[in-house]
């Protein structure tokens, strides 16, 4: 097997945890390339050095059987502008806080290495967001795995934000921002803003306001199907249109096409986990003595 290991930074802490992860999987016959600016914190461990090339781009990364991102979920959710459409699967080895995409913590890597290395685990395909402007692209990969969030520029005031499905208009929005989540991004940014729990797997986006002016303003769940048109306007030029993590100038009044992609990103699950069993150890969902 051929793993791509990928990531930003690596405390001192989780040395050992994720060298032991590495040597399993070595020892298991695996080869490994390494993202350039993530081999210095990781050269020194068995298998890195010896029996590693690097890659910096997309198309050096492949062919490879799996990426293995070391972090947290924003470490994850960086890795797919290397995957984008090639159908890699993605582990996620959490050294961050929460890692509720990093679904292996430190304390497992062992266990997880076996299963890995004995290709004991399941497909999670999760939807993507394709973001289309009218004034050409935002990067060259203008796509996101938990949501897009348009969004002020200027801490005062608020942003209205109209709203069209399939060319109906559907609501205008007055509010610090608007969310729109994937399934995948339910259990983010949109759930800490009152979004709901999506599963995976199911064929909805969420469009949740952030700080809304209107009180009876609430989440709503679209199908994915469906064509969202987002317009911004406020008392400045310029609003914020974020991908995930990547933030970009947007004109005030620029219709911004949200969309389903045409390809999926797959998440790894080892045979031993739950998308359920995860939301319930890692964010106390349903946390209750009498269960």
């Amino acid at each position: 097997m051929r793993c791509a290991i990928f990531g930003h930074h690596l405390e001192a802490e989780y040395v050992d945890a994720v060298g032991r992860f590495i040597k399993h999987l070595g020892d298991a016959g695996c080869t490994f390339h390494v993202h350039g600016k993530f081999l210095p914190f990781i050269e020194r461990l068995p298998y890195v050095k010896s029996q590693c090339t690097i890659f910096k781009t997309h198309p050096e990364m492949q062919p490879c059987d799996m990426v293995i991102s070391i972090g947290g979920d924003g470490t994850l959710l960086d890795s797919i502008q290397f995957v984008r459409h090639s159908g890699i699967p993605i582990l996620g080895i959490n050294t961050g806080r929460l890692g509720f995409l990093s679904n292996v913590s430190t304390n497992e890597v062992d266990e997880a290495a076996r299963f890995v290395a004995e290709r004991r685990f399941k497909p999670d395909l999760r939807t993507l967001i394709k973001v289309t402007r009218t004034k050409g692209q935002f990067s060259d990969f203008d796509f996101a795995l938990n949501e897009v969030t348009l969004h002020k520029k200027d801490s005062a005031g608020m942003i209205s934000a109209d709203v069209f499905l399939n060319e109906e208009y559907m609501n205008s929005y007055w509010a610090d921002g608007l969310i729109v989540a994937t399934p995948t991004g339910s259990t983010a940014y949109s759930l800490s803003c009152g979004g709901p729990i999506v599963v995976p797997g199911a064929q909805a986006f969420v469009v949740t306001p952030i700080a809304p002016h209107n009180l009876n303003m609430r989440p709503a769940v679209i199908p994915d199907s469906g064509k969202l048109t987002l317009t911004a306007s406020g008392r400045d030029d310029k609003a914020w249109l974020t991908l995930d993590s990547r933030s970009f100038e947007l004109d005030m009044g620029e219709k911004i096409i949200l969309s389903k992609a045409d390809f999926c990103i797959n998440l790894v699950d080892l045979d031993y986990q739950t998308y359920f069993g995860t939301i319930r150890n890692k964010m106390m969902w349903g946390r209750d003595q009498r269960n």
